[in-house]
């Protein structure tokens, strides 16, 4: 797992460090492992003597961290301009900087285009204008540059220009929601600093930090619960569930599916064989006669048949995957009305709009929407009064991480939101959870199918058989790197009433590697190659 603050949480953990007066003992471990970032990226580059190092230094304390750095690459044989943003420095980090022969402006005197051509020039650029407690985006002449900086970017030729290292964050991404408001300057490499921030792993931030180095600076074993966690493809094989000796078909989960249609069978093929290559003990499909046969046909081991889900026996639900007929409708309000979990995809989104009329549903129901159909649901939750407004898709993919908490809150569902990164919220207690892993072959049509029958597969086994993967859950966690305080705080909040944003983001984990199956480059996820993921015959895209 990779376990990220808020900017918040940690500056609380710093609190008792600064009272103690350990603020110059944190900051140079900061700024010392900054500049061993720097070097690193100027050494696989042009080298580090004579190297040209730009710092748009602002007026926090990682204006601070990399004020001292900039000191530190400057006794290493760099040119160091430090561009200044605000009315003051942090003190003993300028004066640092300027015992070691940087060379300092401010960005009112330089002006824009001067600050531009000067960053255009450079070979490494030091972003350390706002830190974590920054909101609402850039502001003013600093706005402008960056704008600049952007547009020349955008016209030179692949491979020039400087490489950007943000300290701590990239300016203008809010540390805690990871939303940029404005333009900011993508980085290539973000250094951070006691633990990654939410902006690290969350969209559109994670998109724009480049590759993010933790630094530990001391105040790590304070660290609280985190707010986010990122799953990761070795979490997938500690936690998903392998048969044992003594199953059967009944203690692996049975698994009842309301997908696909006369108009779109391949939605009911799809979640079926994926369901049964993620190990389901038992599928059984419902539908129509022409989709029960090809269902059967292309997989003899799902039982299919045209019963209504209030007449038959499972752990677990799928309902929605193109499932567009008053037929499925039908079947997916019964779905609805039934006390097992299930997964809430696709066609089931209108039912679920007209449900939460009358009621909410519970955090065993998943509802698994990409942007547009979010968009449509948290209109539904508006029209009941559930929530004060409905945001356009645009708006959710800028800050997919509120929007999926605020669906979550508003329906009472688990909310798994689809997108480049995966973003999984619950409505209750606990922290969210993304996934980046797979392959952006995964945009295409039919993945979501996949992905319902994978997650409909771990939530049958863990309705059936819950103190298996609570066990896995608790073993996952104790050897986590996470400090003692928080392990025991995330098992907490991990409780059987709260796995279930878990059981969405490890299946969503389990879709993503799919996609990048060892021998087969990247792909969209197909039903054949989720048993290879747990065979482990499968290799990850390096970070």
């Amino acid at each position: 797992m990779i376990a990220a603050w808020t900017g918040q949480q940690i500056r609380d953990a710093e609190r008792p460090f600064l009272e103690d007066g350990d603020g110059p003992a944190l900051m140079g471990r900061a700024a010392h492992a900054l500049a061993l970032e720097c070097v690193r990226v100027l050494r696989a580059g042009v080298g580090v003597m004579g190297a040209r190092v730009v710092a748009l230094v602002g007026t926090g304390n990682n204006g601070g961290d990399a004020l001292w750095a900039a000191a530190h690459l400057r006794r290493r044989g760099t040119s160091v301009h430090v561009i200044t943003t605000g009315d003051a420095l942090h003190p003993q980090g300028g004066q640092a900087a300027r015992a070691a022969g940087a060379r300092f402006d401010s960005l009112n005197h330089l002006g824009v285009a001067e600050a531009a051509q000067l960053c255009r020039e450079a070979d490494l650029v030091l972003d350390a204008v706002l830190g974590t407690g920054a909101r609402g985006g850039l502001r003013g002449e600093f706005q402008e540059l960056v704008s600049d900086l952007l547009d020349l970017r955008a016209s030179a030729p692949a491979g020039q220009g400087p490489t950007v290292v943000a300290v701590d964050v990239v300016s203008g991404v809010e540390a805690d929601t990871a939303h940029a408001p404005g333009p900011v300057l993508n980085a290539d490499h973000t250094v951070t600093f006691g633990g990654a921030k939410v902006a690290h792993v969350v969209p559109p931030g994670s998109q724009l930090s480049g590759h993010v180095t933790v630094v530990p600076i001391g105040i790590e074993d304070v660290l609280p619960v985190p707010q986010v966690v990122q799953i990761e493809p070795e979490d997938i094989q500690a936690l998903w569930p392998r048969p044992v000796a003594g199953d059967h078909k009944y203690t692996r989960g049975v698994l009842g599916v309301v997908a696909g249609s006369r108009q779109y069978p391949g939605a009911a093929l799809l979640c079926t064989r994926s369901a049964v290559a993620a190990g389901v003990g038992m599928v059984r499909y419902l539908g129509d006669a022409e989709t029960c046969t090809l269902v059967t046909l292309t997989s003899p081991e799902v039982v299919s048949s045209g019963d209504d889900p209030g007449d038959v026996h499972v752990q677990a639900w799928v309902a929605g995957p193109g499932a567009v007929d008053q037929e499925q409708s039908a079947r997916i309000r019964a779905v609805l009305e039934q006390d097992e979990p299930a997964v809430l995809d696709a066609g089931a989104f209108e039912p679920v709009g007209q449900l939460l009329g009358d009621r909410s549903l519970g955090p065993r129901h998943i509802l698994t929407p990409h942007a547009g159909e979010l968009e449509q649901l948290l209109t539904w939750c508006q029209a009941w009064g559930r929530t004060e407004s409905a945001p356009t898709r645009g708006q959710i993919e800028a800050a997919p991480l509120t929007w999926a908490r605020e669906a979550a809150r508003a329906t009472g569902a688990t909310v798994l939101l689809k997108g480049a990164v995966t973003v999984v919220a619950a409505p209750g207690a606990g922290p969210g959870f993304t996934v980046s892993h797979g392959s952006s072959w995964l945009s295409t049509a039919g993945s979501g199918d996949c992905l319902a029958g994978i997650v409909g597969t771990l939530l049958a086994h863990v309705q059936g058989r819950p103190e298996g993967f609570q066990a896995a859950v608790q073993a996952w966690v104790t050897a986590s790197l996470l400090p003692d305080g928080a392990r025991g705080q995330l098992l907490e909040q991990l409780q059987p009433e709260n796995l279930w944003a878990l059981v969405a983001a490890v299946g969503a984990g389990l879709h993503a590697s799919a996609s990048v199956v060892a021998g087969h480059g990247p792909q969209p996820c197909l039903p054949e190659h989720i048993r290879a993921v747990l065979t482990r015959d499968v290799t990850f895209p390096s970070a």
